[in-house]
């Protein structure tokens, strides 16, 4: 039994470093406002439903098997407005079966203002999500906007950001780069 619980001992030492490698491996790429991107273990996610404009409901876990960039924003946040456009330029290079980025408007939002706001910023191919109550928001911790949170192809949040960020920035495309490659 001392065996058995030695070899178990070492080999989760082992996972747990090479973990902290992998973290730190990302932590190394992040620069200018990617410094923000706080890297974290592994924790689930909410399975609290939000909707798609088009009405169909949805959970986290429907994206299962890919890793999410989950940003929540709102027509009223300024911060929001700027970077929409750059999740737009992430989605178009890295979007498909391994990544997607998957927008939330949180809060109260009118459609037609959700749908006026992405046209004038110039987004046409990100996904228009609703959490009109900020249940989906309040669950995960959601304080401010944007805030931006991403999830590993396990359904587990594995780092998070508070405020805006250069999301077509160098640094952020290795670290989706790197991520996407299993480095982290």
């Amino acid at each position: 039994m001392r065996q058995f619980l030695a070899v178990l001992y070492i080999g989760l030492s082992l996972a747990a470093n090479a973990a902290i490698a992998d973290t730190a491996a990302l932590e190394a790429l992040r620069e200018g406002s990617m410094k923000k991107l706080l890297f974290s273990d592994p924790a689930p996610v909410s399975e609290v439903t939000f909707t798609h404009a088009d009405g169909g409901e949805h959970r986290l876990s429907d994206f299962r098997g890919k890793h999410v960039l989950v940003n929540f924003w709102a027509t009223w946040c300024a911060p929001c407005r700027k970077e929409m456009p750059m999740l737009s330029e992430l989605q178009s290079e890295f979007g498909g079966e391994a990544f997607e980025v998957v927008t939330i408007a949180t809060g109260r939002n009118d459609l037609a203002g959700l749908k006026r706001f992405l046209g004038e910023v110039g987004v046409d191919n990100l996904p228009l999500y609703l959490d009109p109550k900020q249940a989906l928001a309040r669950d995960m911790a959601v304080l401010g906007l944007p805030i931006t949170v991403l999830i590993d192809p396990e359904g587990r949040e594995i780092a998070r950001m508070r405020g805006d960020a250069e999301w077509n920035s160098d640094s952020a495309k290795a670290i989706i780069r790197a991520v996407i490659a299993g480095e982290g």
